[in-house]
């Protein structure tokens, strides 16, 4: 028993070497990081002994120097920072904005924005944010508190398109800007709005006065036609059309009162005429 024994670990010694030396690989391995993992929508910016390299890592797994290069990530992706700013306008109306920036680093400078200016923090309070500011406050200074408001879609595009311009340079692309909200002083709002009421007022007394420059224009144009109607009847009327329409509505009975004459009204009719008349009948 003791012989076989002795010849077993003579047969497994030295897979037991093997099997120790890779332990202890993988441990050391797992201390020292002979590699870099760059995540997605992530860039590894290379630095030997803290000096920044021109490679850029893309995503992926990549091998390393261990203790000499070190690799700092920075996010790529599209992101959305909000900022609030206050500016006057060419009438010297303070207007507060609050603007949408959608940006993201250019991942070909991903290690000149690290190595000039730093990571997402330092970009956005030392860049972003003041340049966002000072392109504001140019474009609204070209406008009044008014067409800030009406010309949105204008100052929108300047804002976007000098941020664009100011910003390419240090490797950070302006994807969109969007004018989130404007407020102003209290006393420019109630002024505003002092504005609207007096427009509505006016636009209603308008309707008004057209309205009744337009029934009176309709009154007008009845009393013509009536008018027309009443002298047009006349042209018609003569006597013989008269007597007619007179004898048509006649019910056969003669008053019981006449006047002086003993003549009747509307017809001429003499009653001892018409009663011979009726005997020769």
């Amino acid at each position: 028993m003791t012989n076989i024994s002795r010849n077993l670990e003579n047969h497994f010694s030295p897979y037991k070497f093997y099997l120790v030396g890779g332990i202890a690989f993988l441990f050391l391995a797992i201390i020292i990081r002979p590699f870099a993992i760059v995540n997605a929508g992530e860039r590894g910016v290379v630095m030997q002994f803290g000096k920044v390299q021109d490679k850029v890592l893309g995503e992926g797994l990549h091998p390393i120097m261990p203790i000499v290069t070190s690799v700092k990530r920075l996010n790529v992706r599209v992101q959305k920072n909000t900022f609030e700013s206050d500016a006057a306008s060419k009438d010297l109306q303070t207007i507060t904005t609050e603007l949408a920036v959608n940006w993201h680093i250019d991942p070909l400078k991903a290690n000149r924005i690290f190595q000039q200016v730093g990571d997402e923090k330092l970009i956005i309070d030392g860049i972003i944010t003041p340049a966002v500011s000072e392109v504001l406050k140019a474009a609204t200074a070209k406008k009044t508190a008014e067409e800030v408001i009406t010309k949105r879609t204008e100052l929108k595009e300047e804002i976007d398109n000098n941020l664009k311009n100011r910003l390419e340079s240090y490797g950070i692309m302006i994807d969109d800007v969007s004018l989130v909200n404007f407020s102003f002083s209290p006393e420019f709002a109630r002024a505003i709005e002092s504005k609207q009421i007096a427009e509505q007022e006016a636009k209603q007394a308008e309707f008004i006065a057209q309205k009744a420059t337009q029934e009176a224009q309709a009154d007008i144009n009845r009393a013509k036609g009536q008018a027309e109607a009443q002298r047009l009847q006349r042209l018609t009327l003569t006597p013989d059309l008269l007597q007619k329409q007179a004898i048509e509505k006649w019910d056969g009975r003669f008053p019981t009162v006449m006047s002086g004459n003993g003549a009747l009204p509307l017809i001429n009719i003499n009653p001892s005429s018409l009663a011979s008349e009726n005997q020769q009948q």
